[in-house]
């Protein structure tokens, strides 16, 4: 009886052992996971969104955001900008009441509505004069009906323009509220692209003219005030619903776990929200301010030879939905190789 004793206790120790080892979640694979967001988004990508998924899931991401307060040498030396055969690109008629005023990099695109223009994103201050004022003339279309700007996120590429366009036009600019006073903290590097403060947007904001609308979505990440959108369009008098992604790459702290992650979050949380509000608008194009990304640049040369064929930007309502889970599931595998590096694993 004595010994028996030892042997119960035995027992029960390693039963509760045993429990114990169940119980315990099991070692978090990081590698696999990220293996797994990246499969997801190379599937999301199929051919259409090879741009968006090299970009966001395996080029080297920027690491952080821009704190400096330097006058760009293309400012100071209007000689130091970029050679014209390097951005410049012809205007295009894209849809009815929709035109591309952009470069072969970055876009600009003019809403035509029957009481002026809407234009979302301005390009550089080096080329907008030439790619949306000469654009819009080459077009038909006058530079002075253009009644709002908007500007999708405070980025050299998209407010270079702005200034310009309200300061001759009178053009009203809309931008998030953290980009209006990034402009307002750095006088130096936003310099002849500062437009005085008009409209702050908020999420829901509609923006109308003319009998057509832009409904503005806040979707902070790529900076804390990029802005996208939704709205209609005409196909040879058909309605088509667009959605446009203000904003793509990482350009936040993305190289230490804090604020890496929370900053992934954002941008992650932004993707669902602009893909909720796509998915509700039943929007077919795809949109953004790089061709990189819509492939706009090639596109415009491929309506040329449309014809009675479908158009080269109408996508379907699944493939918009897709590009989201392109961005989502990129910004994921890179959230968790930083809950990796916080593991210390």
């Amino acid at each position: 009886m004595i010994d028996s004793m030892p042997r119960k206790t035995a027992v029960i120790l390693a039963m509760a052992a045993t429990a114990f080892a169940q119980t315990r979640p099991a070692a978090r694979d990081f590698d696999a996971e990220i293996r797994a967001a990246q499969q997801a988004a190379k599937t999301a990508a199929g051919d259409e969104f090879l741009g968006s998924l090299v970009r966001t899931c395996f080029l080297p991401q920027s690491g952080g955001e821009n704190t400096t307060d330097t006058l760009p040498n293309y400012v100071t030396n209007p000689a130091s900008a970029p050679a014209r055969a390097t951005w410049f690109a012809e205007p295009a008629k894209v849809f009815d009441n929709l035109y591309f005023v952009g470069g072969r990099i970055h876009s600009s695109w003019a809403l035509t509505t029957s009481e002026g223009i809407i234009l979302i994103d301005t390009i550089f201050p080096y080329n907008s004069e030439e790619l949306i004022e000469g654009g819009l003339r080459k077009l038909g279309l006058a530079p002075k009906n253009i009644k709002y700007v908007l500007i999708s996120h405070a980025h050299a590429d998209h407010i270079g323009g702005a200034e310009m366009l309200q300061s001759r036009y009178g053009a009203k600019v809309v931008m998030g509220a953290a980009d209006w006073d990034s402009v307002a903290s750095y006088p130096n590097r936003y310099k002849t692209m500062a437009p005085k403060r008009n409209i702050v947007a908020t999420d829901g904001m509609q923006i109308k003219l003319g009998g057509a609308t832009v409904t503005i979505w806040l979707t902070p990440g790529h900076t804390p005030g990029t802005l996208s959108y939704t709205f209609t369009v005409l196909d040879r008098g058909k309605p088509v619903n667009v959605a446009y992604s203000g904003g793509t790459a990482f350009n936040f702290v993305n190289n230490t776990p804090d604020p890496g992650i929370r900053n992934f979050q954002t941008y992650i949380d932004s993707q669902r929200h602009m893909a909720e509000k796509a998915g509700a608008a039943r929007a077919t194009v795809m949109l953004s301010n790089h061709s990189e990304f819509d492939n706009a640049y090639n596109k415009n040369r491929m309506l040329a030879g449309r014809g009675d064929g479908p158009h080269p930007y109408e996508l379907g309502a699944d493939m918009v939905q897709r590009y989201f889970k392109v961005l989502e599931n990129c910004a994921r595998a890179a959230q968790i190789a930083l809950e990796q590096k916080q593991a210390g694993r």
